[in-house]
């Protein structure tokens, strides 16, 4: 049987699996993984530009297709395995069928976005109750949390999980139209931001999730529990969009405030991601997190994540793609509000 590491053996190397590994902060962590000296390997269909890190190990199969799973995997067990790539329960249960008899750890990656909304209270904790009506992507992701939950105590199964909230690297930008807002800034045209600009909002850099994610891998206080990993800096989105105009080399860019029940009329995908997530207050409490990893520090402000997406983006012009789409919407939604409508 695989056996977890003790709390005093913190630079022991593990053997980690990563479901996954090549995403915004499945990279990341792979990459604080192997600077560790962990022993990680990352399973995954190959399809990724993201690079992997040196000396670990690749293997390629579909999650989804449980039996290529089996025959890559064979009889290996590993200290800890961490899934990035569950979203729904029947993924959830499958996971769990593949992965518990081999893990010492299975760590499920949920979403902050789980927690109430709108909140009762802040900060944010762990105690705070799951439930969002609005979006379906945090009602699946409770759902897991909740069959999963249920095989720990009922099954022993090694579960720890991990509550992210808006996680960033140098490729994600973080207003609501993306590329298509930096384009709008610098062409002097009005750019959208949802309700009035002054609900808070929690940006955490992928590298800074890293350092406390890693830090859980293999912690046998961790099993049976959920950790939510934020940045503990919280902004308001006018700030937000504001820092994105300053390292976009604009100077006052033209925010106008549109409700967020008004874009949901107009695109209800975009709705549900705003109504269900974005358009509320969040700042949350990393206590639990520290107690166990208390080395956990966020030290990257948003304002040099800022600088640092839009450099990227202007290093790489084939990624500056315009949404037509989001255009129509934002130059419609914009002037209705600036008529009064």
């Amino acid at each position: 049987m695989v056996t977890l590491l003790g709390s005093g053996d913190t630079v022991a190397p593990r053997s980690i699996l990563f479901i996954g590994g090549t995403g915004v902060i499945s990279a990341a962590a792979a990459e604080r993984a192997a600077a560790l000296g962990h022993r990680l390997t990352i399973l995954n269909r190959g399809r990724s530009a993201r690079p992997i890190p040196e000396g670990t190990e690749v293997l390629h199969a579909d999650v989804r297709d449980a039996a290529a799973v089996r025959e890559v995997l064979g009889g290996r067990e590993f200290d800890a395995v961490a899934d990035f790539i569950s979203y729904t329960p029947d993924q959830a249960q499958t996971s769990m069928e593949l992965f518990g008899g081999r893990a010492g750890q299975y760590v499920f990656i949920s979403s902050a976005s789980a927690y109430q909304k709108p909140p009762t209270r802040l900060p944010i904790r762990e105690s705070t109750p799951l439930k969002n009506p609005f979006w379906q992507y945090s009602r699946d992701k409770i759902a897991c949390e909740e069959l999963l939950f249920r095989a720990y105590r009922e099954q022993d199964f090694p579960l720890t999980v991990i509550r992210p909230s808006h996680t960033y690297d140098r490729t994600k930008i973080a207003m609501v139209g993306g590329w298509t807002d930096i384009h709008r800034m610098r062409s002097g045209l009005p750019v959208m931001v949802h309700g009035d600009g002054t609900s808070l909002w929690t940006l955490t850099h992928s590298k800074d999730f890293a350092k406390a994610f890693v830090g859980l891998l293999g912690r046998p206080q961790a099993v049976g529990e959920s950790y939510t990993i934020t940045s503990d800096e919280y902004l308001p989105w006018n700030q937000i969009y504001q820092l994105f105009a300053r390292a976009a080399g604009v100077r006052e860019p033209e925010l106008v405030h549109v409700a967020s029940e008004t874009i949901a009329v107009h695109d209800a995908e975009l709705g549900s991601n705003l109504l269900g997530d974005r358009s509320h207050s969040v700042v949350f409490d990393n206590t639990k997190i520290k107690s166990l990893v208390p080395e956990y520090t966020a030290t990257i402000p948003f304002a040099d994540g800022a600088r640092e997406i839009v450099q990227w983006y202007d290093s790489h012009p084939e990624l500056q793609q315009v949404n037509e789409a989001y255009m129509q919407l934002s130059d419609k939604l914009t002037g209705w509000s600036r008529r009064g409508a």
